[in-house]
């Protein structure tokens, strides 16, 4: 091998090898820091493309076991009001059966044994009107919402960007002077009303229905029926520019009867919904029987309660029943879907997540190899000193 003072070959070799060590420490360090070994698709493009896939997965599975428990709340809640309308009904028993007594009167015993009677039915409306969940009635399937209206038509598709001109009017509570507010007309789009709206100080809530529609709540609870339900008054004139030439129109939405809990795993083929039905509850329907015509006023009319009584009883808790079951069916998606979880996320941190007792043993190898390398880079520049002797 010829000496040579032009290019130092050794130092070059020394310099690119240290230079290979750093990159791989600096890695390795990287990968201590930050708990994962990737940290960039240059680290593994398909399993980063794996790992995002997974955790899209554990993300939608998280939020579907959370709303299979609120949907359990839900029912809870239902099923906690059952429980005190067969307390009533209960009681309606007692009277009955007392009432249908020959030993009674028909005078003012039984008029109070049919007073109690009344008052039970009263409070069975009232339960099933006023039991709610997350501010919406939870046994008021079919009826309609006066405290919300919808706005335009569910063909037309109203966007937050859509172009709109006019005014909406809203009127309701007590004879419809509760509230009686109208926009600004100052609006442009959608959007701009529906924060118009909100930040009215009405008590209204509005926004986007999946069917394009301006929704508009109050949230006061101040509209309960025909005489003071929330609507479009006189004075809307708002139009959406490209959609039609006619003023949005009005209309109170319908409470819905039946809802989905939609479980997924962010793919088509992992989604699916579980249905479940409540109906409306009152003393005029407890899952088929009603009360409406029952009194306690004679023994001949306090029999025919009691059978009719006994009939709505054994109703609840066919309905209560069928709750239980989905509860059941709920529960048991929930423990799947936290099995999917656990199961996925161990195959997410089997891809992603670094290995300490492996990264600490390289950074020791890496801290070991640039001590070395920058001795041979030392001992490398000394050989090229070395040469100058053979000029002395």
């Amino acid at each position: 091998m010829s000496l040579s003072i032009l290019n130092n070959v050794s130092s070059l070799s020394a310099q690119n090898q240290l230079s290979l060590t750093n990159a791989s420490l600096q890695k390795t360090l990287y990968r201590l820091s930050s708990g994962s070994k990737l940290n960039s698709g240059a680290d593994d493009a398909a399993g980063l493309s794996i790992a995002n896939g997974l955790a899209a997965n554990v993300s939608a599975l998280t939020q579907s076991a959370s709303n299979a428990t609120n949907a359990v709340g839900k029912l809870q809640v239902a099923d906690g009001s059952l429980s005190q309308i067969t307390t009533l009904l209960n009681r309606a028993v007692t009277l009955a059966t007392e009432s249908a007594n020959g030993t009674v009167t028909d005078g003012s015993q039984r008029a109070a044994l049919d007073n109690e009677f009344s008052s039970i039915k009263s409070e069975i409306d009232r339960i099933g009107k006023n039991t709610t969940y997350n501010g919406a009635a939870v046994f008021a399937g079919g009826s309609t919402n006066f405290g919300q209206v919808a706005m335009g038509s569910a063909t037309e598709g109203l966007g937050l960007a859509t172009q709109i001109t006019g005014k909406i009017e809203l009127t309701g509570g007590t004879g419809g002077t509760a509230f009686d507010w109208t926009s600004s007309g100052a609006s442009t789009t959608v959007s701009g009303l529906i924060n118009e709206i909100n930040s009215s100080g009405q008590g209204l809530v509005a926004s986007l229905n999946n069917g394009g529609q301006l929704v508009v709540t109050d949230t006061l609870n101040r509209a309960t029926d025909t005489t003071t339900k929330i609507a479009s008054g006189a004075g809307t004139t708002l139009k959406a520019t490209g959609i039609d030439s006619a003023a949005e129109a009005g209309a109170n939405t319908t409470n819905q009867s039946s809802f989905n809990v939609y479980l997924s795993d962010s793919t088509g083929a992992g989604s699916s919904t579980i249905a479940t039905s409540l109906g409306s509850l009152d003393s005029t329907n407890m899952n088929g029987v009603s009360l409406s015509a029952n009194s306690l006023t004679s023994a001949t009319s306090s029999q025919t309660a009691l059978t009719d009584i006994k009939n709505a009883i054994s109703q609840v808790a066919a309905l209560r029943g069928t709750l239980g079951a989905s509860m059941n069916r709920l529960t048991a998606a929930t423990n799947v879907i936290n099995n999917q979880i656990q199961n996925l996320t161990s195959a997410q941190d089997n891809i992603s997540s670094a290995d300490v007792s492996t990264e600490v043993s390289n950074m020791t190898k890496f801290n070991v190899l640039t001590q070395t390398g920058i001795s041979a880079l030392s001992q490398s520049n000394q050989m090229q000193q070395a040469l100058l002797k053979l000029l002395q």
